[in-house]
């Protein structure tokens, strides 16, 4: 895991904003469709609307807490490593992953590189469709959370963050697919 002290970039207009802590909100309904976004995949170098994938193949949507290209938050960072790693068992599912982080396109290109990413890393500097989804934030980040949406589209499964319990893991992503 990454423990680097170098704070470079950290406190930026993204960490003031962030700053002050916001609970989750538990608004978005099982059974209904998410709200559509659009944002730029820096894994790939495109730009992917969520509706993209309507009707065609199921997605998980990781909203993840990166501080900078050189900070991660440590519940997220196994996290991030563990997708990685388990990515082709969803590809071979016919399911795709979006990983989702407030970093900017400078600072997620590094993480692209750094971490070898397989999956697709969206980039939402301006933090719009992490308050969309009200996932919460706090310490100058927005906090992870986990959307399942079938193929249709419906929200099968969330996991808002918390303090007992960070993050789905991989595989009770894997099982509401079963």
């Amino acid at each position: 895991m990454l423990t680097s002290t170098d704070f470079t970039g950290l406190f930026n207009e993204r960490f003031f904003r962030n700053f002050l802590p916001k609970p989750a909100l538990d608004e978005i309904r099982l059974g209904v469709g998410t709200p559509d976004f659009k944002l730029t995949d820096i894994t790939n170098n495109r730009t992917l609307k969520l509706s993209d994938f309507k009707g065609k193949q199921p997605v998980v949507i990781a909203f993840t807490r990166i501080f900078t290209e050189k900070q991660y938050c440590p519940f997220c960072y196994p996290h991030i490593k563990d997708l990685n790693e388990k990515y082709e068992q969803f590809k071979n599912l016919g399911i795709e992953v979006l990983l989702i982080t407030s970093t900017d396109k400078k600072q997620s290109q590094v993480v692209v590189k750094d971490l070898n990413l397989k999956m697709p890393l969206l980039s939402d500097p301006s933090c719009y469709v992490f308050r969309t989804y009200q996932v919460g934030q706090a310490l100058g980040a927005p906090l992870p959370a986990q959307f399942v949406l079938n193929q249709e589209g419906k929200l099968i499964y969330r996991h808002l963050f918390s303090f007992l319990d960070h993050n789905a893991s991989v595989e009770t992503l894997l099982e509401q697919f079963n």
